[in-house]
């Protein structure tokens, strides 16, 4: 049974940084796509970043240069590191892995909420 515990997460000024983290369980990290999509209020969920099981990482347009996704590898675990946030980017983040083969399966955390106050 795959399992995520999320972690982080907050209430911040603008400016500020968070770190959010995702523990994963019943499935390998290292051996999939993982990453962090986030739904701000009213809005369609959006990508914010994703790393490969080669370690290369993407990121959506609003996370370039802000935002760092990391694998830790012996926790497997996923982290986001976010540093000048926005008030815009206060939604409720998810962690988010898919499977790298037959059948492909997309699975999702709990989400996070995430406050940017300006």
């Amino acid at each position: 049974q795959v399992q995520f515990v999320q972690s982080g997460g907050g209430l911040v000024q603008a400016g500020g940084s968070l770190k959010l983290a995702c523990a994963a369980s019943g499935i390998t990290l290292s051996r999939n796509t993982a990453g962090w999509y986030r739904q701000g209020p009213g809005k369609q969920r959006e990508l914010v970043a994703t790393i490969s099981t080669f370690g290369v990482t993407d990121y959506g347009d609003s996370a370039k240069g802000r935002f760092t996704i990391s694998r830790d590898n012996a926790k497997n675990a996923v982290t986001l590191q976010m540093n000048s946030l926005r008030p815009e980017d206060t939604a409720v983040y998810y962690c988010h892995v898919k499977t790298q083969s037959p059948p492909y399966i997309d699975y999702w955390g709990q989400g996070t909420q995430v406050t940017v106050s300006s």
